[in-house]
């Protein structure tokens, strides 16, 4: 048995061997993979984290490639979840800004993971988009 073979095999074993999850818990897991998975999420996070508080339009310019109606979408979403705060000023014209909570702080510390691991396999993932587009490529006659 090769060694990706047993890893496969182990990580299959421990999950068999955990106790049944909630399905409160498990529901909420689904729901915050649904929220984070979506790309915009997770860059409002980053941004917010590394900003702090910024105005909507300030958000908009760091957040590249995003539309406004997207940006609305996400930020009402986020703060629905509690990830963020929405602050109305009570002034002309008026002034809303948009911090992270401390929920949305810990997500962001819990998905950090990825970037981790994202720095850490890079060049594996290049290698394996490069012999994939290689075998297709071949494989297409072009």
């Amino acid at each position: 048995m090769n060694i990706d073979l047993l890893k496969h095999a182990q990580v299959q074993a421990q999950l068999a061997a955990e106790p049944p999850k909630d399905p409160q818990i498990q529901a909420l897991v689904n729901e915050l993979i649904s929220r984070v998975a979506d790309k915009w999420t997770m860059i409002i996070l980053d941004v917010l984290a590394e900003q702090g508080a910024l105005r909507f339009t300030q958000l908009a310019n760091k957040v590249t490639g995003i539309s406004q109606k997207m940006l609305t979408q996400t930020l009402r979403e986020m703060e629905r979840e509690g990830l963020v705060t929405r602050t109305v000023y009570p002034v002309v014209p008026p002034k809303v800004e948009y911090r992270l909570t401390d929920l949305g702080l810990s997500l962001g510390a819990a998905f950090c993971g990825v970037w981790i691991w994202a720095e850490q396999n890079l060049g594996a993932i290049e290698q394996a988009r490069a012999a994939y587009k290689l075998r297709n490529n071949q494989g297409n006659g072009k």
